[in-house]
Parts: C-alpha cells; sequence; structure tokens
C-alpha cells in the first residue's frame, strides 16, 4: 500500500524546496515548490514507481524552469541597482545569491547533486546532458561558489 500524500511531502519537502530556491529568488521558489507538490498530488494516483525523489526533483526542476520561462518574457525594471555585485566590506556570504551568479548549466548541477542528492545520471537526465558534463558543471559550480562564498582574511 502507497503512503500517504502528506507523508510525502513531509519527507521530501526539503529537498524540494533546496531545489527550487537553488533554481529560483525566494518569492518564485514559493510558488514552484507550492506548483510541484499540486501536480504530484495530481499524479499520484498514477505514479507507479519506487523512486519519489528523482520524481519530485523533476517535477520541481520542470516547474522552476516553467517560471524561468515566464519571467524571461516579462520585463521588470529595476530601481536602485547596485554598484558592486558585493556586499560592502567582504564576499556575498548569501548561498542563493551566489548560486544565482552561476551559469545556468552550473546552477543545475550543483542544485540537483550537492542540495537534492540525485546521482550524476539522473542529474545528466535532467538537463539534457551527459553524466561527465554533469560531473563536470558541478565541479565547475562548487568551485566558483568557494570563489564566491570565501571569507576575507580577518
Amino acid at each position: 500500500m502507497r503512503e500517504p500524500f502528506e507523508q510525502v511531502v513531509a519527507a521530501h519537502g526539503d529537498v524540494v524546496w533546496r531545489v527550487c530556491r537553488g533554481l529560483l529568488p525566494q518569492h518564485d521558489a514559493e510558488d514552484a515548490w507550492s506548483e510541484t507538490f499540486l501536480a504530484a498530488l495530481r499524479a499520484w494516483d498514477r505514479f507507479d514507481g519506487d523512486r519519489v525523489r528523482g520524481w519530485l526533483v523533476t517535477i520541481a526542476h520542470r516547474k522552476a524552469l516553467d517560471v524561468l520561462r515566464a519571467s524571461a518574457r516579462t520585463v521588470n525594471p529595476e530601481e536602485g541597482v547596485p554598484d558592486s555585485p558585493v556586499a560592502a566590506g567582504g564576499r556575498d556570504l548569501d548561498l542563493w545569491a551566489a548560486l544565482a551568479r552561476l551559469t545556468a548549466g552550473q546552477r543545475a548541477a550543483v542544485v540537483h547533486h550537492h542540495l537534492a542528492g540525485l546521482p550524476f545520471d539522473e542529474v545528466a537526465a535532467l538537463t539534457g546532458s551527459t553524466p561527465t558534463a554533469a560531473r563536470k558543471a558541478a565541479s565547475d559550480g562548487v568551485r566558483r561558489l568557494r570563489t564566491l562564498l570565501v571569507l576575507e582574511d580577518a
């Protein structure tokens, strides 16, 4: 017998949140998280696999792409654009902001492998690449994150 959907949300909600937040700004990530579980709930009776986590991450990835595509079609004027991409006096220690500064491929690979815990073959399937390319993108992304998140010497 399949577990109740509420238990699926409780067990995998954090992973889905990390995927959505890793790919999107917070306000969009909240919507994508909700949309992920709404879509999963609609399909729950038809889901016959045993890899619920991977299935939910796939849905979250697709919902995040939908949000990104929609935002690309919308012009949002910015007011008060900062002079510098990093906080005054030091490096930007906000993981979400640092993730946003990675290339799309690096960000997707880092989010899906390191934040969602998917193996590289599943990351490759989600991103339309090879496992080797996914591993390289994740490696390059982590290297870039280390550069962005390093504390300055005191």
